[in-house]
């Protein structure tokens, strides 16, 4: 059945009727929408659709947390603010903002949940509610804002995208499918543990579009990096759980695609969701044995292989299983133990005020 649940609430989309917002439907009106966007997305047609469909909704507010060079900055801000939305940039590299974090110790390492916790800080303060996603999504639609919101109404506190990546003819979704669920699997097939039957009940646990109360969002600890989504899950799991949880249907998404070679590609990105990964099941009361995961690992990521062979098949899509295994090679060597804890503090211990960011990050306002 399309309609089975899992251990967390699992919201389908079966007919075309719009989700129910609650008696006037406006919750957009206490919602800021955060979409990080760095130099490949300037302009680009994929992001020009997510902020036009953003135009329709007209959420209260929408962040944009930029990373670009300082020649780049302007005539990106520019652009972003020819769109009908009451919009902020954040510029996340600007002096000032690399300033304040190095006078606040929290200097070492940048990137995707970087840019993203320090938007989250002003979204929250401003909105009840706050939505996450990111701005490479060429089949992006204004219906997923109210999608992922709808949960919100009916008293979840966190809500995750999920949603089918096949394109060209082929499957995608690779770190998903090829490192994430397999590495839970042999987690799963040794341990017992609540945070196991949390993580593992989500289809896209790497989506990177989230919604949730202003409550959650001042608490989340981001990581830096690539990590944000897993680790957004570990805190969604202390302060949600299970109960307080669910996920959406948001279809068909089509994105950007990156190599899977080089710190920059899905080897790099493996890297960095494996240290958050462990990290969370570590603090969730996981003791892996890292001296047989990577083996247990690549046993479970092949069992599942030959499974999306058979479903690639099925539906009459091209699939080179040598490729695959080779890729589930090379995350194997990210399995190791986790290094220091590197995670951003929750908003609510932050060493400075949300506003203090806004400043920091729009030098051109002085």
């Amino acid at each position: 059945m399309e309609y089975t649940q899992e251990r967390i609430a699992t919201l389908h989309q079966l007919t075309g009727t719009p989700p129910d917002l609650g008696p006037d439907g406006r919750i957009v009106d206490d919602t800021a929408v955060v979409v990080p966007m760095t130099d490949r997305e300037h302009a680009s047609l994929a992001a020009e659709r997510v902020l036009t469909e953003l135009e329709a909704v007209d959420p209260a507010y929408v962040f944009v947390p930029v990373r670009a060079a300082p020649e780049r900055i302007d005539p990106f801000r520019e652009w972003l603010e020819s769109f009908d939305l009451s919009l902020s940039v954040l510029w996340c590299n600007a002096p000032a903002v690399e300033d304040l974090l190095v006078e606040a110790g929290l200097a070492n390492g940048f990137g995707k949940g970087r840019d993203v916790w320090l938007a989250l800080g002003p979204a929250a303060a401003a909105c009840e509610y706050v939505v996450v996603h990111d701005a490479d999504a060429s089949s992006y639609e204004a219906a997923h804002v109210s999608r992922l919101l709808a949960p919100l109404t009916m008293g979840f506190d966190f809500s995750k995208g999920y949603y089918a990546r096949v394109e060209n003819g082929r499957l995608y979704g690779r770190l998903s499918r090829l490192f994430y669920e397999p590495l839970l699997r042999a987690l799963e097939d040794a341990h017992d543990a609540p945070i196991l039957d949390y993580l593992g009940s989500f289809r896209y646990a790497l989506a990177g579009e989230f919604a949730m109360t202003a409550d959650l969002a001042h608490r989340l600890r981001a990581p830096r990096a690539w990590g944000l989504e897993v680790g957004t899950l570990g805190d969604a799991f202390a302060h949600a759980g299970l109960d307080g949880t669910a996920q959406v249907d948001l279809g068909r998404h089509e994105h950007d695609h990156r190599s899977v070679g080089g710190d920059t590609g899905l080897e790099g990105m493996s890297r960095e969701v494996a240290t958050t990964l462990l990290g969370v099941l570590e603090e969730g009361g996981v003791d892996p044995d890292y001296g047989t995961l990577p083996d247990r690992y690549r046993e479970s990521g092949r069992r599942l292989i030959e499974q999306y062979r058979a479903d690639a098949r099925f539906n009459g899509l091209a699939y080179d299983a040598a490729a695959e295994r080779e890729q589930v090679d090379r995350y194997a060597d990210s399995i190791r133990p986790p290094e220091e804890d590197r995670r951003l503090p929750p908003w609510t211990d932050a060493p400075f005020a949300p506003e203090t960011v806004r400043t920091a990050a729009t030098p051109w306002l002085e």
